[in-house]
C-alpha cells in the first residue's frame, strides 16, 4: 500500500465542527443534530457510560452511507466530539462570533410550533427573541411569574443556594417562555406537586427543549466564578427537568 494511501485511509478522531457534522448526520438518515448529539454525550458522560455504548444509541437503524470515506468522516468527528466532552473542554457549535444586526432591527418572534413539538431551530430563535426583545422577555417574565407562583414556591423551598436557584429559576422561565411563544393557547398553572413527585422528570419532552436544559445546566456546573457542585447541579438538574415535563404537559388544549 502506498504512503499516500495509507494516510488517506488513516482514522484520525476529529470534530470538525457543527456544519460538517450536521451534513454528516443527515446523511446517515439519524434526526439528531450537532446540538442533540452533545447533550446525549454530555448526559452519557455524567453517567459514566462509554463511547461504545452511547454513539449507536444515536441512530434509531443503522446508519447508511453513500460511500466508506462517509461512514469513517462522521465516526471521526462523533469519537472526536466525545474526546471533547471526555476532557471536559468547551464545545463551540456555532462557525464563529455572530454577525452584528443591522441597529433598529427589531427581532421577530418565532413561528407557533403547535400542533406539532418545538425544533432545534425554534428554540434558537425563540433564545434569540427574549435575547433581544427586553419588552417580550419583560411580558414573557411576568406571565411565568403569574402563572407559575406555585411552581416557583416549590423552588423556594428547595434549599438551593442562591446560585442554583437562579439557574434553575431563570432556566424554566426560559423554557416556559419558549412554550408561550410556541403554543398560542398558552399554559395552565403547574401544580406543585409536579415538582415534587419523584420519576416526573423522566416523562416525556421535546428532545430540543432537553437538549436546552442540558446545555444550559452543563455551563452553569462549569462556570468559572460560580460553578454549581455536583450535588446542587444534580438537585437543580431534577427539578429543571420536572418542570419542564410539568409545563409541556400544561398546555392548553393539547
Amino acid at each position: 500500500m502506498s504512503r499516500s494511501r495509507s494516510k488517506k485511509m488513516e482514522f484520525v478522531r476529529q470534530f470538525e465542527g457543527a456544519q460538517v457534522l450536521d451534513g454528516l448526520l443527515e446523511l446517515a438518515g439519524t434526526s439528531h443534530d450537532s446540538l442533540t448529539v452533545l447533550a446525549h454525550m454530555r448526559q452519557a458522560h455524567a453517567e459514566g457510560r462509554p463511547s461504545q455504548e452511547v454513539i449507536p444509541s444515536l441512530f434509531g437503524q443503522e446508519p447508511r452511507f453513500e460511500s466508506p470515506e462517509l461512514a469513517r468522516r462522521l465516526f471521526q468527528n462523533l469519537l472526536g466530539l466525545w474526546d471533547l466532552v471526555q476532557e471536559g473542554k468547551q464545545v463551540r457549535l456555532e462557525d464563529g462570533p455572530r454577525p452584528p444586526r443591522p441597529k433598529k432591527q427589531k427581532t421577530e418572534p418565532p413561528q407557533p410550533f403547535a400542533p406539532g413539538e418545538p425544533d432545534t431551530a425554534f428554540v434558537e430563535g425563540a433564545w434569540r427573541y427574549l435575547e433581544d426583545d427586553e419588552k417580550a422577555r419583560t411580558r414573557l417574565n411576568d406571565a411565568f411569574e403569574n402563572k407559575q407562583d406555585a411552581l416557583l414556591g416549590v423552588l423556594d423551598a428547595a434549599g438551593l443556594s442562591d446560585e442554583g436557584y437562579g439557574v434553575a429559576r431563570h432556566l424554566l422561565f426560559e423554557l416556559h417562555a419558549m412554550l408561550e411563544l410556541g403554543w398560542p393557547q398558552g399554559l395552565a398553572s403547574v401544580a406543585p406537586a409536579a415538582l415534587e413527585t419523584p420519576g416526573m422528570e423522566t416523562s416525556p419532552v421535546p428532545t430540543a427543549l432537553t437538549a436546552y436544559a442540558d446545555e444550559a445546566l452543563f455551563e452553569a456546573e462549569q462556570d468559572e466564578e460560580h460553578p454549581l457542585s455536583p450535588e446542587e447541579l444534580a438537585t437543580a438538574r431534577t427539578l429543571v427537568k420536572r418542570g419542564l415535563a410539568a409545563l409541556w404537559s400544561a398546555r392548553k388544549g393539547k
